[in-house]
């Protein structure tokens, strides 16, 4: 059986990660948790931007595996 990720739990998740985007004029929002699946959209300086795909894969992708080792995936939309 597949395990179900709370939104709230993302939600406390991406917290944790969204000072460092403001840093640099960007935020992240949830766009929905399907099963082990997390969308997420890029927004503000970070959508657009060339390093996006890293600070998805690298940033925010590791530090939400870290704290929900339940996310198979982080999708960008």
């Amino acid at each position: 059986m597949e395990t179900m990720i709370e939104t709230e739990m993302v939600e406390k998740a991406l917290d944790t990660i969204r000072p460092a985007l403001a840093r640099d004029g960007g935020n992240i929002l949830l766009v929905g948790v399907e099963g082990t699946k997390v969308k997420v959209k890029l927004i503000g300086a970070c959508h657009g931007c060339p390093s996006s795909g890293y600070t998805l894969r690298l940033g925010v992708e590791r530090r939400l595996k870290e704290l929900i080792p339940a996310i198979q995936e982080i999708i960008q939309v």
